[in-house]
């Protein structure tokens, strides 16, 4: 059994294609930038292998131009022996799945067989150093490296996202250091995603200190300029 915090179905932003995003519940972070809080616990909505592909097969019709399922979070990889179950069900039918992670979990064998399987990885560089990577996330700086190193040396194909936050890493100097950063990973791409406050009510609803409650969002010119620049020199 796994437990979900929610669907999206027809998704276009997290992989190739049309995707249907699965939002497992759980997370060992706690990023001061988190904009799904109500992701970190367990959820109401609890699923099994086959009632969960079941789903799935569904929307097969619109998995096309490498379409496939999404799994995030959350952090999908704490549910690695499920994915591991599921798989088998999905290729049978061959779809194929991403894994949108933060790589948050330490690397053991049902983490490395998910990684294996995996079409695509998209991983979140949060910091490119210990000191800013525990201030902020409270997690484990070597944890998520050790996902990246295994995905590259496996030939899996990975894509890479930073969430820019106004007054903590948005500026030309931390894009020098994400850049320098992440030479140890085999990437296709790196992309920068905007700060944003669309999520501040949920920590008003769940009763939970919101770090970043004065910070505005990202501005996304600015955001632009600093892409251009980190496409420059990666």
């Amino acid at each position: 059994m796994a437990n979900i915090h929610s669907f999206e179905s027809l998704a276009a932003v997290d992989g190739e294609g049309l995707r249907y995003d699965i939002f497992f519940s759980g997370c060992p972070l706690r990023c001061a930038y988190c904009h799904n809080p109500d992701t970190w616990h367990k959820g109401e909505i609890e699923m099994d292998a086959e009632e969960l592909f079941r789903k799935i097969r569904r929307f097969k019709p619109y998995f096309k131009n490498g379409g496939g399922v999404t799994f995030s979070g959350g952090e999908p990889l704490l549910n690695a022996k499920f994915i591991n179950t599921l798989y088998p069900l999905l290729k049978s039918e061959n779809i194929g799945y991403c894994l949108d992670t933060s790589g948050s979990v330490a690397l053991n064998n049902d983490v490395k067989t998910a990684i294996e399987n995996a079409d695509m990885i998209i991983l979140d560089i949060k910091f490119y150093n210990r000191e800013d990577y525990e201030k902020y996330t409270k997690g484990n700086f070597e944890l998520f490296q050790a996902v990246g190193r295994y995905a590259s040396e496996k030939g899996v194909r990975m894509w890479l996202r930073t969430v820019v936050v106004p007054g903590i890493n948005d500026t030309k100097q931390a894009m020098d250091g994400y850049a320098d950063f992440v030479k140890q990973f085999k990437f296709e791409k790196y992309e920068l995603l905007p700060f944003h406050t669309m999520g501040f009510f949920k920590y008003d609803e769940l009763g939970l200190e919101n770090p970043l409650k004065d910070t505005s969002a990202m501005d996304k010119s600015k955001l632009a300029e600093l892409q251009k620049y980190l496409n420059s020199i990666i």
